[in-house]
């Protein structure tokens, strides 16, 4: 049993127009993380990404992690998505870089 709560919404992103802001960095990771965001527009009713206007979705790739915020904020004042999805990865490692980058996104 869960102790989250879980909030489930509609499933039907037919006529929903998507941006997908991927970081390349770390595409092990955020390809995966693409794939199935994909995956699962398509299994709501989206035609996948490469596809215009309602029931698509556009992946706009971003160099890293600290480009998503400012790239999400442009396809959202676009007016051409009606939602944003943010996939980025950030890897701690030996140096306080992951705590900047976590802190600045």
């Amino acid at each position: 049993m869960r102790d989250t709560p879980v909030i489930e919404g509609a499933t039907d992103a037919s006529g929903l127009r998507v941006g997908l802001v991927v970081s390349a960095y770390h595409r092990a990771v955020t390809g995966g993380l693409c794939d199935g965001a994909l995956e699962a527009l398509r299994a709501a009713g989206a035609r996948g990404a490469g596809t215009e206007g309602a029931g698509s979705a556009t992946v706009i790739e971003v160099p890293g992690a600290f480009e998503i915020p400012l790239a999400a904020r442009r396809a959202a004042e676009s007016g051409n998505f009606d939602a944003v999805v943010c996939l980025g990865c950030i890897v701690r490692g030996e140096t306080p870089h992951f705590d900047y980058l976590a802190s600045a996104v």
